[in-house]
């Protein structure tokens, strides 16, 4: 199965046709954001605002920031949840993931977008070894002069 993109984008860039769904993916609304901006506010995939502020004053470096959010996010049965649901989404339409940082190099979505990719590489390796381990069976079986 084809595996269509996971995007990001800024919640304030205007919306397209190739964005798919939109899913804001921030702990609190952004200022001056009509709804119909996004179709789907997943709260649960926000940063901690405690994490954004260490980041933002520099007392921690962006390893740091992003080791300390992929554990957030690990710890939260929720979370965890919603990125299973958004590599199983990501599977059959295009997503893209809204926050308001003006950097995507330095933007927990950037984050959130690469475990959906890990997940969905994952589960396409457990479906090849699930169909390979069934084809070799066959094959066994026709060599025994089963089937």
């Amino acid at each position: 199965m084809k595996k269509l993109p996971v995007k990001t984008k800024r919640v304030y860039d205007p919306p397209s046709p190739e964005d798919g769904v939109r899913i804001l993916v921030m702990r609190f609304y952004p200022h001056g954001v009509k709804r119909e901006a996004f179709h789907e506010w997943r709260k649960e995939l926000g940063t901690e605002p405690e994490l954004i502020w260490e980041w933002k004053s520099g007392a921690i470096s962006w390893d740091e920031f992003a080791r300390r959010y992929e554990a957030q996010i690990s710890a939260d049965p929720k979370a965890q949840a919603s990125l299973d649901e958004l590599a199983q989404r990501a599977r059959k339409e295009t997503l893209t993931l809204l926050c308001a940082c003006d950097d995507e190099t330095h933007c927990h979505r950037t984050l959130l977008r690469a475990m959906i990719e890990r997940r969905i590489k994952r589960a396409r390796n457990r479906f090849s070894v699930k169909k390979q381990t069934k084809l070799s069976g066959r094959a066994h079986k026709k060599k025994r002069g089963g089937e």
